[in-house]
């Protein structure tokens, strides 16, 4: 089963998919790689932040891996890539 869930894009990963928003239909059950790996399929030039994007999840960080995410319908999926400071 699929539910769909808000991609918030932050930053540089806002950059790479070329907008901010967008709503994605996903299993409800995924580990955090492979709704990443979903979210790649739609945005393939966000593949080059793999290794420094964190996911938050209904507003708690998540790193990618196994970690196994249980969504529900209008979940709010948020890509943060690393931000520099001053």
């Amino acid at each position: 089963m699929c539910w769909c869930v808000s991609v918030l894009y932050f930053a540089r990963s806002a950059e790479l998919a070329g907008l901010r928003c967008e709503t994605l239909s996903v299993p409800r059950e995924i580990t955090s790689l492979q709704l990443w790996e979903e979210i790649v399929k739609v945005h393939p030039r966000l593949a080059v932040i793999r290794d420094q994007v964190v996911f938050a999840v209904r507003q708690e960080y998540v790193l990618l891996g196994d970690q196994v995410l249980v969504l529900q319908p209008g979940d709010e999926v948020a890509i943060i890539p690393p931000i520099s400071g001053g």
